[in-house]
């Protein structure tokens, strides 16, 4: 962006609730044809919220109908990161409110993600289908480190959950506490858990613990992103959704309900929804504008 260019139009929506103080807020571009790496960050930074996404012309051969497909790119306050759901769904619910529900495509630096629009009783709802999810197995070394980082002893975590590295967008590692109350009491060494992201390339750490057979309650510590706690993340959502379905704690068709922020005093809901024969995980929720 050139000195003496307009700064681009930044809008504030949330994502995962209907209240603008509920979910997880996220800084949008509609236009960031003009902006460069450094202006993108910029904005991010100044804005503060765990990511920001930021549209641009779709590449070639991308797809999906004319003027409902794009580029976009998020960047937390600290750096850009490759795939974040939560900035998704606040973009598309912004698109909706302009350009009409319906089916979006965006081409994100994990892959092709499109993403469905609707609107019911007044209220705007997007539905993103994730790249090809996969997960991995964490070194015992590396698990260690990070239950010393959260302080958590490993007997707090639920046997049933094994703490297992999950990518469906970006990499979470998952990890079950055994109870509500260890969700809760969450005061981690942000440097400490922040280096060993870095090492293993994790975009944040799913903490989780199970209500019932459908429905969870999940935190999301983000050091590498600047941030304490992410209120409501849909990246992670859909890394948690693969899983649960691989490691066959849900049924290979299920519909999920993922309660997050409450904690936080942001609470906001997400769906995760899995279908028999696709790989692939849905994530969606409700959006809306902020100011």
């Amino acid at each position: 962006m050139t000195t003496n260019a307009p700064r681009p139009e930044v809008l504030r929506y949330t994502a995962f609730s209907t209240a603008p103080d509920g979910g997880n807020p996220a800084g949008v571009v509609l236009d960031a044809t003009a902006l460069d790496d450094r202006d993108m960050l910029a904005i991010a930074a100044d804005l503060g919220y765990s990511e920001s996404a930021f549209l641009a012309a779709p590449p070639a051969g991308l797809g999906g109908q004319e003027g409902r497909a794009y580029s976009i790119r998020y960047f937390s306050p600290r750096a850009e990161v490759p795939f974040c759901g939560h900035a998704t769904v606040a973009t598309a619910v912004a698109l909706a409110e302009r350009i009409g529900p319906g089916e979006l495509v965006f081409a994100t630096r994990a892959g092709t993600v499109p993403v469905e629009v609707t609107e019911e009783d007044g209220a705007v709802r997007a539905t993103l289908t994730s790249v090809e999810p996969h997960l991995e197995e964490i070194a015992g070394a590396d698990l260690a480190e990070a239950l010393a980082a959260l302080g958590w002893p490993e007997a707090d975590l639920d046997p049933d959950f094994p703490p297992r590295i999950a990518f469906a967008g970006a990499r979470h590692l998952v990890l079950a506490a055994a109870t509500r109350a260890r969700l809760a009491d969450l005061a981690y060494d942000f440097a400490r858990l922040e280096t060993l992201m870095h090492r293993l390339d994790l975009t944040t750490v799913q903490l989780v613990w199970r209500a019932s057979d459908t429905v969870f309650h999940v935190r999301d510590p983000f050091p590498v992103g600047g941030v304490v706690e992410d209120p409501a993340t849909g990246a992670a959502a859909a890394a948690f959704g693969a899983y649960l379905r691989d490691l066959g704690l849900v049924p290979e068709e299920s519909v999920l309900t993922l309660h997050q922020g409450e904690d936080l005093g942001r609470p906001g809901e997400l769906t995760v929804t899995l279908r028999a024969g696709d790989p692939r995980v849905r994530v969606g929720g409700t959006g809306a504008r902020i100011g």
